[in-house]
């Protein structure tokens, strides 16, 4: 799960309503037709919109729009092919990292492909749904379940079936369609309209395992296959599993946090003189902070201690955020100070992107339902993982979800070709490291793994570290892959 907060930061694009149209031609049942590309207002990208079955079992029967984007190779005499990027999440818009990520994907890869990615179903520009919960449900800090203050759990069980009730209510049949089997679907479909024989692609986050379930079921269509920060694939911990290793994600990140902070470098933003004494600060303050919140610079939002601890987990993606986080524990050790707030702790997401960031999770695998054993896994992860207080180890709406799965997840393996590359951040908050040696072990010999001694969330062009990117630059130019996997220190 993502997840994650980087998860707000990409979930920003604008909703539109979810149309349904009637019956097409009989021609839905063959390959769609190809995509009419138009400008999209960003320098260089083109848009276009494609149609596709609500259900893939139905492929006659109503149709939904997704929003793809695409930024051709500036040297087509160096085109190879279409590179697709997937996004992560899940709720990631793959027009907004497009937008982000485009122009250095083109630089590096020197014109070898298009690059193309796409809004999936429920996202940004495509078909939207929504839950119609209320806003105090749809901060992060409550989409994500963290517990009471003593570890108790009976809000987050009343919000969970709250939630749950509700999207069964109002989200109809495409919010019930949102899954991974059917984003995979999507992107065969998508395949075609490009007219490619094979895709290249480059998926990040949950987009890698999007893109490893892609592999498995379509082993013939993927060419030059990229995945950084890797979810682990097991079919019966899907998206559970994901949401449980945040806990050490945490754990092995914060670490980098703590000894930024007592650089002396930092000057102001210094917080302690060792970086053991951070760690001791931030839990100091967060237990503070579950009993007496502090009023912020935004209306009716106070700082609890788990809007300190969820303001920390996001932190924990990249280092350039590093200085944003020491300036709010700054401000909660002056009593004279207001703290303020980042925006991602700060407000509640639309209710069109907190549905999505929970069907595709819900719906992809059955949750456990027991209360009670929510609330013993609760009070054994809270004392071996303080910094995230047992919330990786929470109930969530998935437990009380109405809707089973429309099929099993599928499971990874060995069979197919010998095309993915791999790589990943040492210490990662999100997607963590055990949680790729789960993927890494599962393709066995179709992949190689890259190894980054960093710590953040995402690798590629976006760690500063030369040999990891030349490994997958050259691999996407030219093909050539590691003979074995490699370490980049």
């Amino acid at each position: 799960m993502t997840t994650s907060r980087v998860l707000a930061l990409m979930l920003t694009a604008a909703a539109t309503a979810l149309t349904l149209t009637g019956n097409p031609s009989s021609a839905a049942t063959a390959a769609p037709p190809g995509l009419d590309w138009r400008p999209c207002g960003v320098a260089g990208q083109e848009c276009a919109d494609l149609p596709v079955p609500l259900s893939h079992d139905d492929p006659d029967g109503p149709q939904i729009t997704l929003a793809v984007s695409r930024l051709a190779s500036d040297r087509p005499e160096a085109r190879r092919g279409t590179l697709l990027v997937v996004p992560g999440g899940p709720g990631g818009s793959g027009i907004r990292r497009l937008s982000q990520q485009g122009p250095a994907l083109q630089r590096e890869l020197g014109g070898s492909y298009d690059l193309v990615s796409f809004d999936p179903r429920g996202v940004g520009a495509s078909s939207r749904t929504s839950c119609r919960l209320p806003e105090a449900d749809r901060h992060l800090v409550t989409l994500r379940s963290w517990p009471a203050p003593d570890g108790g759990i009976a809000q987050n069980v009343e919000r969970s079936r709250r939630t749950a009730d509700s999207c069964a209510e109002h989200g109809g049949p495409l919010l019930r369609s949102l899954s991974t089997a059917t984003e995979v679907q999507d992107i065969e479909r998508l395949r075609q309209a490009l007219g490619e024989q094979k895709l290249s692609a480059y998926g990040v986050s949950y987009g890698t395992y999007v893109g490893a379930v892609y592999a498995q079921k379509y082993p013939a269509r993927t060419d030059r296959w990229v995945l950084d920060s890797n979810d682990d694939p097991n079919p019966r911990r899907v998206a559970r599993g994901w949401l449980a290793y945040m806990a050490r994600g945490a754990e092995d990140r914060f670490p980098d946090f703590a000894a930024w902070a007592a650089d002396p470098a930092r000057g102001d933003l210094r917080l302690a003189e060792h970086p053991g004494d951070v760690r001791e600060l931030f839990l100091s303050l967060a237990a503070s902070l579950d009993r007496q919140p502090r009023e912020t610079t935004t209306p009716g939002v106070p700082l609890t201690g788990n809007r300190l601890r969820q303001a920390m987990q996001t932190t924990l993606y990249s280092d350039a955020s590093f200085p944003q986080l020491a300036l709010l524990i700054r401000q909660v050790t002056d009593p004279a100070a207001t703290p303020v707030l980042p925006p991602d702790v700060a407000g509640p997401l639309s209710d069109e992107d907190a549905a999505v960031t929970m069907a595709v999770v819900c719906n992809d695998v059955r949750w456990p339902h027991s209360v009670p054993a929510y609330q013993s896994s609760i009070t054994a992860n809270r004392a071996r993982y303080p910094l995230t207080a047992g919330m990786p180890a929470n109930i969530t709406p998935c437990s009380f979800w109405k809707d089973a799965p429309a099929a099993k997840p599928v499971r990874i393996t060995g069979d197919g070709p010998s095309n993915v590359l791999m790589i990943q951040l040492r210490r990662d908050p999100a997607t963590p490291y055990a949680g790729a040696l789960e993927l890494r072990a599962a393709l066995g010999g179709r992949a190689r793994m890259v190894t980054v001694e960093r710590g953040g969330h995402g690798a590629y062009l976006n760690a500063g570290n030369a040999c990891g990117d030349r490994l997958v630059t050259r691999f996407l130019v030219t093909g050539e892959r590691p003979a074995r996997d490699v370490v980049c220190g």
